[in-house]
Protein backbone atom coordinates (compact mmCIF):
# COMPACT_ATOMS: atom_id res chain seq x y z
CA UNK A 1 0.00 0.00 0.00
CA UNK A 2 2.85 2.45 0.89
CA UNK A 3 3.94 2.20 -2.78
CA UNK A 4 0.72 3.29 -4.26
CA UNK A 5 1.32 6.48 -1.86
CA UNK A 6 4.35 7.52 -2.87
CA UNK A 7 6.56 8.12 -5.70
CA UNK A 8 4.18 10.98 -7.08
CA UNK A 9 5.60 14.38 -7.36
CA UNK A 10 7.12 15.97 -4.55
CA UNK A 11 6.65 19.29 -5.57
CA UNK A 12 3.87 19.13 -8.12
CA UNK A 13 3.26 22.61 -9.33
CA UNK A 14 7.07 22.93 -10.42
CA UNK A 15 7.74 19.63 -11.71
CA UNK A 16 4.41 18.70 -13.35
CA UNK A 17 5.61 22.65 -15.19
CA UNK A 18 8.93 21.20 -15.84
CA UNK A 19 7.97 17.67 -17.52
CA UNK A 20 5.27 19.13 -18.88
CA UNK A 21 7.74 21.38 -20.97
CA UNK A 22 10.08 18.33 -21.66
CA UNK A 23 7.15 16.57 -23.00
CA UNK A 24 5.78 19.42 -25.49
CA UNK A 25 9.49 19.99 -26.69
CA UNK A 26 9.73 16.13 -27.38
CA UNK A 27 6.75 16.32 -29.17
CA UNK A 28 7.60 19.69 -30.85
CA UNK A 29 10.97 18.07 -31.99
CA UNK A 30 10.94 14.53 -32.94
CA UNK A 31 13.47 12.51 -31.93
CA UNK A 32 15.53 14.44 -29.68
CA UNK A 33 15.72 13.15 -26.25
CA UNK A 34 15.37 14.92 -23.40
CA UNK A 35 15.69 13.81 -19.41
CA UNK A 36 12.70 14.08 -16.76
CA UNK A 37 12.75 13.38 -13.38
CA UNK A 38 10.19 13.41 -10.30
CA UNK A 39 8.23 10.46 -10.66
CA UNK A 40 9.01 6.83 -8.82
CA UNK A 41 6.03 4.76 -10.28
CA UNK A 42 6.06 0.81 -9.27
CA UNK A 43 7.90 -1.72 -11.61
CA UNK A 44 7.69 -2.10 -14.12
CA UNK A 45 7.22 1.32 -15.13
CA UNK A 46 10.18 3.64 -15.69
CA UNK A 47 10.53 7.30 -14.52
CA UNK A 48 9.97 8.87 -17.84
CA UNK A 49 7.11 6.81 -18.31
CA UNK A 50 5.87 7.67 -14.87
CA UNK A 51 6.65 11.34 -15.09
CA UNK A 52 4.65 11.24 -18.96
CA UNK A 53 1.57 9.62 -16.80
CA UNK A 54 1.33 12.33 -14.17
CA UNK A 55 1.81 15.37 -16.53
CA UNK A 56 -0.74 13.98 -19.20
CA UNK A 57 -3.37 12.48 -17.19
CA UNK A 58 -6.30 12.52 -14.51
CA UNK A 59 -9.67 11.79 -14.03
CA UNK A 60 -10.65 12.51 -17.29
CA UNK A 61 -7.74 10.45 -19.27
CA UNK A 62 -8.59 7.13 -20.00
CA UNK A 63 -5.26 4.75 -19.78
CA UNK A 64 -4.88 1.49 -21.11
CA UNK A 65 -1.86 -0.97 -19.27
CA UNK A 66 -0.69 -3.70 -21.54
CA UNK A 67 1.60 -6.46 -20.41
CA UNK A 68 3.53 -6.42 -17.29
CA UNK A 69 2.32 -3.22 -16.90
CA UNK A 70 -1.30 -4.18 -15.96
CA UNK A 71 -0.69 -4.97 -12.62
CA UNK A 72 -1.81 -4.10 -9.11
CA UNK A 73 1.02 -2.40 -8.20
CA UNK A 74 0.74 0.63 -11.13
CA UNK A 75 -3.50 0.43 -11.36
CA UNK A 76 -3.10 1.66 -8.02
CA UNK A 77 -0.40 4.54 -7.96
CA UNK A 78 -2.63 5.36 -11.17
CA UNK A 79 -5.68 5.68 -9.12
CA UNK A 80 -4.17 7.38 -5.96
CA UNK A 81 -1.47 9.92 -7.99
CA UNK A 82 -3.77 10.59 -11.36
CA UNK A 83 -7.50 9.21 -11.17
CA UNK A 84 -7.42 8.40 -14.82
CA UNK A 85 -10.37 5.84 -15.65
CA UNK A 86 -8.55 2.39 -17.04
CA UNK A 87 -10.10 1.22 -19.92
CA UNK A 88 -10.06 -1.30 -23.14
CA UNK A 89 -7.65 -0.49 -25.82
CA UNK A 90 -10.12 0.69 -28.20
CA UNK A 91 -11.00 3.38 -25.53
CA UNK A 92 -7.98 4.91 -24.30
CA UNK A 93 -6.42 8.24 -24.44
CA UNK A 94 -2.92 6.92 -23.53
CA UNK A 95 -2.18 3.39 -23.37
CA UNK A 96 1.30 1.81 -21.53
CA UNK A 97 3.90 -0.94 -22.30
CA UNK A 98 6.61 -2.19 -24.49
CA UNK A 99 6.06 -2.22 -28.29
CA UNK A 100 5.62 -5.71 -27.88
CA UNK A 101 2.64 -5.52 -25.56
CA UNK A 102 0.89 -2.90 -27.61
CA UNK A 103 0.73 -4.95 -30.56
CA UNK A 104 -1.85 -4.72 -32.99
CA UNK A 105 -1.17 -0.74 -32.85
CA UNK A 106 -3.96 -0.60 -35.02
CA UNK A 107 -6.44 -1.34 -32.20
CA UNK A 108 -6.03 2.05 -30.98
CA UNK A 109 -7.88 5.34 -31.90
CA UNK A 110 -6.80 7.23 -34.78
CA UNK A 111 -8.78 10.08 -34.33
CA UNK A 112 -11.82 11.01 -36.40
CA UNK A 113 -11.74 13.81 -40.25
CA UNK A 114 -13.25 16.08 -38.32
CA UNK A 115 -11.77 15.77 -34.96
CA UNK A 116 -8.31 14.09 -35.50
CA UNK A 117 -7.10 15.22 -32.13
CA UNK A 118 -9.22 12.14 -30.57
CA UNK A 119 -6.97 9.68 -31.10
CA UNK A 120 -4.14 7.96 -28.55
CA UNK A 121 -0.64 8.32 -27.61
CA UNK A 122 1.02 5.80 -26.87
CA UNK A 123 3.84 5.53 -23.58
CA UNK A 124 6.30 2.65 -25.07
CA UNK A 125 8.82 1.21 -22.65
CA UNK A 126 12.08 0.93 -24.30
CA UNK A 127 14.93 -0.90 -23.36
CA UNK A 128 17.62 1.39 -25.36
CA UNK A 129 16.36 5.00 -26.56
CA UNK A 130 19.62 6.42 -28.68
CA UNK A 131 19.82 9.19 -31.33
CA UNK A 132 20.74 6.45 -33.73
CA UNK A 133 18.80 3.95 -36.03
CA UNK A 134 15.70 5.19 -38.33
CA UNK A 135 15.89 8.20 -40.05
CA UNK A 136 13.52 11.23 -39.03
CA UNK A 137 12.22 13.91 -40.90
CA UNK A 138 9.50 16.21 -41.08
CA UNK A 139 8.28 19.03 -39.03
CA UNK A 140 10.26 19.98 -35.84
CA UNK A 141 13.17 18.43 -37.67
CA UNK A 142 15.68 20.65 -39.83
CA UNK A 143 17.31 18.32 -41.72
CA UNK A 144 17.41 14.94 -39.92
CA UNK A 145 16.53 12.97 -37.22
CA UNK A 146 18.13 9.91 -35.83
CA UNK A 147 16.04 7.54 -33.32
CA UNK A 148 15.90 3.96 -32.05
CA UNK A 149 12.80 2.94 -33.02
CA UNK A 150 10.92 -0.84 -32.18
CA UNK A 151 9.96 -0.91 -35.92
CA UNK A 152 9.78 0.87 -38.78
CA UNK A 153 6.88 -0.32 -40.88
CA UNK A 154 4.13 0.63 -38.25
CA UNK A 155 5.28 4.31 -37.68
CA UNK A 156 5.62 4.65 -41.66
CA UNK A 157 1.90 2.86 -41.91
CA UNK A 158 0.60 5.30 -39.36
CA UNK A 159 2.11 8.55 -40.95
CA UNK A 160 0.54 7.61 -43.89
CA UNK A 161 -3.01 8.06 -42.12
CA UNK A 162 -2.04 11.87 -41.07
CA UNK A 163 -3.58 13.85 -40.08
CA UNK A 164 -5.19 11.23 -38.47
CA UNK A 165 -3.01 8.52 -36.32
CA UNK A 166 -1.80 7.79 -33.11
CA UNK A 167 1.22 9.79 -31.09
CA UNK A 168 3.92 7.99 -29.49
CA UNK A 169 6.21 9.03 -26.57
CA UNK A 170 9.53 5.92 -26.39
CA UNK A 171 10.45 5.82 -22.72
CA UNK A 172 13.41 4.59 -21.30
CA UNK A 173 14.97 5.03 -17.59
CA UNK A 174 14.57 8.61 -17.39
CA UNK A 175 14.69 9.62 -20.43
CA UNK A 176 11.84 10.09 -23.02
CA UNK A 177 11.48 10.99 -27.08
CA UNK A 178 8.25 11.45 -29.15
CA UNK A 179 6.95 10.59 -32.27
CA UNK A 180 3.95 12.48 -33.74
CA UNK A 181 2.12 11.13 -36.72
CA UNK A 182 3.67 13.95 -38.79
CA UNK A 183 6.86 12.79 -38.50
CA UNK A 184 8.23 10.45 -41.83
CA UNK A 185 9.88 7.64 -40.79
CA UNK A 186 12.70 5.92 -42.74
CA UNK A 187 14.94 2.65 -42.39
CA UNK A 188 18.57 2.96 -42.46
Amino acid sequence: MTAILTGGFADPAVQSAQAFRALLEAMARPGRIHAVAGAAPPAPLSVAAGVALLTLTDSTTPVYLAGAADCDGLRGWIAFHTGAPLVGAGLAQFAVGTWADLLPVTRFRIGEPAWPDRSATLIVETDRLEPQGARLTGPGIATEARLTLPETAAFQANRALFPLGFDVILTCGDRLAALPRSTRVEDI
